[in-house]
C-alpha cells in the first residue's frame, strides 16, 4: 500500500493541483510571480478552458470553496440560473418531456466568466491582463492538443459541418480535426479575451475597476451583444432530433451576477468538511459521512469487499436523498437540517444490511413525503438497460454529446485555499457562438418538466449541479481542499478517497492511488436521467476474490478498463506550515506542482 505512482508534493512556498499540466504550471508561474491562490486558480481555470474545451468553458459554471487564514469558509457561486423564459409551458408545448442534453435550448445563464473574474477583483491582487494572459497565449499562439480533445473533435467532424457550422470553423479549421499533440489555437476566444483586456483598461488604471469593466463588457457588452444577436435568430439541432431555439436573452445575461455564500458543513471524525448548499450535490457527501458515522469503517479492508459494500449501500441511501429533495434552496424549502440529524441517519444507516439493494429508498421527511413518492415513480421511468460504460461522463456515448468537468486546487504560502470545480460549456454539447470562439453551456438538462419539484425547471432557479468542490478542516490544524471531475460520480470517488484518509491514515497520493468504485443505482443527473438499480463499477485492481464477494451479495459489477475510474486532485496544510499536493494518475493529465 505504500507504493504510489508519484510523490505526494511537498513544500512551504505554494502548491496547485489540476486536471492538466499545463494549467497546474500556470498556477505555479502565478505564485512564483508573486501572487496569492485566487491569482493562481483565476489563471489554472482560464488556461483548463482552452486546453480541456470538451470538459469546460467560459461560457460554462463554477462553484468555488476558499478559505483564509482565521476566516471562515466561503462558497463564490458562478452557477447561472434558468432564464426568464424556462418554463415548464415553454418546453412541454415543444413536444417534450426532457430537456435536451445538447443545443441552445438547455442553454441557462453563463456564470464561469464573472464567477472567476469576481474572485480576482475580490481576493486576487493581479491585474485583469495577467491573470488572462496565460490563457490567452495558449489561445493564440496554440497548445499541444490532447489525444482526448483530438478524438472527441474527429467523432463530430461530420456531425459540426452538417449541423453546427460555427463549430465546424472553431474545432476543425481548414476541414479536418487536429491531430492528437498537434499545436491547436482558437484565435477567435483570442480575440475575445483580447477585447475584455481592452474594455478593462479603458475604464482606468485601477484594478477593480478594470476587472468591473471587463465583466460589464460580458454582461452587457460586446459578449452580451454577439451571443444575444445570434440566439435570437439561431435554430440548433440537438440530441431530440429536432431543431430549437435557445430561451436565453440579453436581459437574462445583463441581469446576473455571481454571489457569496456560507458553505454547509458536517463533522466527522475531528474533521468538518465544508459542502455547497443543495443547489449542488455537495451535500451528499456529507449525508454519506452522517450515515457511515455508525458504521466501523477503521476496521475494515479498505480494498475489500465489505467496506466496497458498506460505503456503496450508504451512498445509494444519501443519492436517493439527493434526488428527493436537493434544490435551489432560494427557490425550494430543502430539510437539510433533517437530513443531517444524528437521529435521521442511525435510521438510514440500520438499513445496509449484508445484501445489496435494488430499491430506491429516500427518506420519508415529514412535510416532505410527495418528494419522496415522485423520486421512486420517476427513477422507476427512467430504468436504463444500455451497457454502463467504463468511464466518466465525459466516455459517454456519442449521440448524447454529453462532457464533464476539470478540477483545481490551490494553497499559497500565506495559507490561502482554494478549490473549485469548473464545468459546462463543452464543445460536444453545444455550438460555439460565432465570433467568440466558445460554445454556451447546457445545465438545464439537470432540470425536470414536472411540476412542484425542487428540480423543476422555473426562470431565476439554479439548477441542482453536480459540481462539488471539498474543504475540510481537522480539530489539529490541518486543512485540506479536494476533489473531481465526474458528474453523478464526484461525491462518491471523494467520499472513499477521503475515508481512506481519515480511516486507515493514506497520505494524499497513496489515496488516489488506490482504486476506485461507483454506484450508478441511482437516478442520472444527465440527459437522459437514467437509473441502474444495483449497478455499481469498480476497477479491477480490487481482484476478483473481492468482484465475487460483492455478486455474490447481488451487486451488479461491471468491471471498468484498469485505471479509469476518478480525476481526484487535492492540496493539504499541516499545521507546521508544510504544504502537500496529489494528483491521480488516470488519464494521465492531473498534476500536482510546488514547492
Amino acid at each position: 500500500m505504500d507504493f504510489t505512482t508519484r510523490p505526494e508534493i511537498r513544500g512551504t512556498f505554494g502548491v496547485v493541483a489540476s486536471t492538466h499540466w499545463i494549467a497546474s504550471a500556470a498556477g505555479m508561474g502565478m505564485l512564483e510571480r508573486g501572487g496569492n491562490a485566487f491569482d493562481a486558480a483565476v489563471a489554472s481555470a482560464l488556461v483548463l478552458q482552452v486546453v480541456e474545451p470538451h470538459l469546460n468553458g467560459p461560457a460554462g459554471d463554477v462553484p468555488v470553496l476558499f478559505q483564509k487564514p482565521g476566516e471562515a469558509p466561503v462558497v463564490l457561486c458562478g452557477q447561472g440560473p434558468a432564464p426568464s423564459g424556462a418554463t415548464i409551458d415553454h418546453y412541454r408545448a415543444q413536444g417534450l418531456t426532457l430537456i435536451p442534453g445538447s443545443g441552445l435550448l438547455a442553454t441557462v445563464i453563463p456564470g464561469a466568466f464573472d464567477g472567476w473574474m469576481t474572485l480576482l477583483r475580490d481576493h486576487g491582487t493581479v491585474s485583469l491582463r495577467e491573470a488572462l494572459a496565460p490563457a490567452l497565449g495558449y489561445a493564440r499562439d496554440g497548445h499541444p492538443v490532447l489525444p482526448r480533445v483530438a478524438d472527441t473533435i474527429a467523432g463530430l467532424a461530420g456531425y459540426f459541418a452538417e449541423e453546427w457550422p460555427s463549430s465546424a470553423a472553431v474545432w476543425t479549421p481548414g476541414g479536418a480535426a487536429p491531430k492528437p499533440h498537434a499545436l491547436f489555437r482558437n484565435p477567435d476566444l483570442a480575440r475575445t479575451w483580447d477585447r475584455l483586456i481592452e474594455a478593462g483598461e479603458a475604464a482606468r488604471a485601477d484594478r477593480v475597476a478594470q476587472i468591473d469593466a471587463a465583466r460589464a463588457a460580458w454582461r452587457e457588452g460586446f459578449v452580451a451583444e454577439t451571443i444575444g444577436a445570434w440566439v435570437d435568430e439561431a435554430e440548433v439541432h440537438d440530441v431530440s432530433g429536432s431543431k430549437h431555439r435557445a430561451v436565453l436573452t440579453r436581459a437574462d445575461l445583463a441581469g446576473w451576477q455571481a454571489s457569496y455564500e456560507a458553505p454547509l458543513s458536517y463533522d466527522y471524525h475531528g474533521w468538518t468538511v465544508h459542502k455547497t448548499q443543495a443547489w449542488g450535490q455537495g451535500p451528499v457527501l456529507l449525508q454519506a459521512l452522517a450515515i457511515l458515522k455508525h458504521h466501523e469503517l477503521g476496521g475494515m479492508d479498505p480494498r475489500g469487499a465489505e467496506f466496497v459494500h458498506t460505503v456503496i449501500e450508504a451512498m445509494k441511501l444519501a443519492y436517493a436523498d439527493r434526488e428527493a429533495y436537493y434544490g435551489d434552496p432560494d427557490h425550494s424549502e430543502v430539510p437539510m437540517e433533517h437530513l443531517l440529524s444524528d437521529a435521521y441517519n442511525a435510521e438510514r444507516a440500520a438499513l445496509i444490511g449484508p445484501e445489496a439493494s435494488h430499491d430506491q429508498r429516500p427518506g420519508r421527511v415529514p412535510g416532505f413525503e410527495a418528494q419522496a413518492e415522485a423520486y421512486v415513480a420517476r427513477a422507476a421511468r427512467n430504468f436504463g438497460v444500455a451497457p454502463a460504460a467504463p468511464q466518466e461522463p465525459t466516455m459517454a456515448h456519442l449521440s448524447e454529446k454529453r462532457g464533464d468537468t476539470v478540477h483545481l486546487d490551490v494553497i499559497d504560502r500565506w495559507g490561502n485555499m482554494v478549490t473549485a470545480t469548473p464545468s459546462g460549456g463543452w464543445l460536444q454539447s453545444s455550438p460555439v457562438v460565432p465570433g467568440l470562439g466558445f460554445p454556451l453551456n447546457t445545465r438545464a438538462q439537470m432540470f425536470w418538466l414536472e411540476e412542484g419539484l425542487p428540480t423543476s425547471v422555473a426562470p431565476g432557479r439554479r439548477p441542482r449541479t453536480t459540481l462539488t468542490p471539498s474543504l475540510a478542516e481537522h480539530t489539529d490544524g490541518r486543512r485540506l481542499v479536494f476533489g473531481t471531475p465526474g458528474g453523478d460520480q464526484q461525491d462518491q470517488w471523494q467520499l472513499i478517497w477521503f475515508l481512506r484518509l481519515v480511516h486507515h491514515g493514506l497520505d494524499l497520493q497513496q489515496g488516489m492511488d488506490q482504486p476506485l468504485f461507483h454506484s450508478m443505482h441511482f437516478q442520472g443527473s444527465f440527459y437522459p436521467r437514467e437509473a441502474r438499480p444495483g449497478e455499481m463499477m469498480l476497477e479491477p485492481a480490487f481482484g476478483m476474490d473481492v468482484i465475487d464477494a460483492l455478486r455474490a451479495r447481488g451487486h451488479i459489477v461491471h468491471v471498468a478498463e484498469p485505471w479509469s475510474v476518478g480525476r481526484l486532485t487535492s492540496a493539504m496544510r499541516d499545521p507546521d506550515g508544510t504544504l502537500r499536493a496529489a494528483a491521480t494518475p488516470r488519464l494521465m493529465q492531473a498534476y500536482a506542482v510546488g514547492r
